[in-house]
């Protein structure tokens, strides 16, 4: 196995590799948020599902499902019309997801362009076990190539930012023409040090544990089709 390391921004950035190529190892926690700490699968299996449908029971609605599809409909607008007429129709971009929770506003951005482009998806993580959160692992990187083409690179929810302009900053170095980044979501907060604001965004949310629309409580409630914040978080 080969791991290479560089630093953007401060972080520590490593590709695990081996053979093969680079190391796809399966999904790990998302990135927005430092209490996904909790999110891996040791917790989630003593987690009862009676107390998650308790906590969506209880949870306070944000966004409901048809405000969500309304913003996907802005960021896709948003999208296709900085696209066409900055870059022309044939600009060939690529779209990168975030895994996990980038998983589901991408299936819905994406199905609204109208225009020629490639997906393939950027696995990293910066939480594993260190709550500081300095190293960024990049696990997976695209297997498509970035060089001299636009990219866009699309996850769930911008909270801190550090993750997602590391990922950026990657895009970048990697020969990427121009790098924009679209979320669902951004969370309402003064805690972003690196990038304060995605290129195209859906909605604001409180300073609170969300989920749904791919926002996970402990690895759970993705899949809820609203937004909806942790009742007391």
């Amino acid at each position: 196995m080969i791991i290479s390391r560089f630093s953007f921004r401060g972080l520590s950035i490593s590709v695990v590799r081996d053979a093969s190529g680079f190391l796809s190892t399966g999904f790990l926690p998302p990135l927005h948020d430092r209490l996904n700490l909790m999110n891996n699968s040791a917790v989630s299996r003593t987690i009862a599902p009676e107390h998650i449908d308790e906590v969506l029971r209880e949870a306070d609605l944000l966004y409901s499902p048809n405000e969500i599809q309304a913003a996907y409909d802005r960021i896709a607008a948003a999208i296709t019309k900085t696209l066409l007429e900055t870059l022309g129709r044939y600009s060939n971009p690529l779209i990168l997801v975030v895994p996990i929770g980038g998983l589901f506003p991408a299936t819905e951005i994406i199905s609204r362009l109208d225009f020629p482009l490639a997906v393939d998806y950027i696995h990293a993580t910066r939480y594993q076990g260190d709550v500081t959160g300095k190293t960024l692992d990049l696990l997976v990187r695209p297997r498509a190539s970035l060089e001299g083409r636009p990219v866009i690179v699309i996850d769930d929810i911008l909270d801190e930012g550090i993750t997602l302009a590391a990922i950026l900053d990657f895009c970048r170095a990697n020969g990427a023409s121009q790098v924009f980044s679209a979320v669902l979501a951004e969370k309402q907060h003064n805690r972003k040090p690196a990038l304060q604001h995605a290129d195209f965004t859906g909605l604001v949310v409180e300073d609170r544990y969300v989920f749904g629309c791919g926002m996970d409580y402990k690895g759970y409630l993705r899949n809820v089709r609203g937004i909806h914040a942790v009742k007391g978080l």
